[in-house]
């Protein structure tokens, strides 16, 4: 083997995307069922917005950091730590180490990842119909929330809920789809393919 040749290896990483999409899905889903008025924020949303919608999407974003997928890298270490600051503003005042958000900063929080939501979404563009929706809703999600907190209108957080139950839904069906796609090895169920 002379100095000049290259060896290429063969990526043999599995696709992370379905981690962070599942994790991000059902973790949403559940916090939206509570925003939807079904029952309320305690113990089981606390602990999946820690380690599944929180931990496993930070590990997914490293994952796709690794496979060279910058949008997949930032969208999910991004969603994955917006879970984790979530819980933070939640239980670090019960436990007394600062005092609670005020309900502008709450907004704020809110409108800020709104906005963020929305750039990503611009990239979705370049990728499938199935992600655009996930980013799409999200956007919307955290906007109603933003302003739901902002006015204390409770019957947009309402509302806000069952939209984020369908974001979250969205974001579930995208990360089984691409896994059943892996395994059977063709289209079980369509993501569909964004305009190049």
């Amino acid at each position: 083997m002379n100095g000049t040749s290259q060896m290429e290896i063969k990526d043999a990483t599995g696709n992370p995307a379905p981690l962070g999409l599942l994790a991000f899905g059902m973790t949403t889903v559940l916090l939206n069922f509570h925003n939807a008025g079904f029952f309320s924020l305690g113990s089981m949303i606390l602990a999946m917005g820690i380690f599944y919608g929180g931990i496993a999407q930070v590990i997914a974003g490293a994952m796709e950091w690794k496979k060279g997928n910058t949008f997949g890298l930032v969208a999910f270490s991004s969603y994955g730590l917006f879970w984790l600051t979530f819980v933070g503003l939640i239980v670090m005042p019960k436990l007394g180490w600062i005092g609670a958000v005020s309900g502008a900063g709450l907004a704020w929080y809110l409108a800020m990842w709104g906005v963020f939501t929305l750039l990503m979404f611009f990239g979705t563009l370049k990728l499938n119909r199935a992600l655009q929706v996930v980013f799409a809703t999200l956007t919307i999600l955290f906007f109603l929330l933003a302003i739901s907190t902002a006015t204390g209108n409770a019957g947009l957080g309402t509302f806000a809920g069952y939209e984020g139950i369908l974001c979250g839904a969205s974001a579930i069906y995208t990360g089984i789809a691409q896994v059943l796609n892996e395994v059977y090895g063709k289209t079980v169920l369509p993501l569909g393919v964004a305009r190049k």
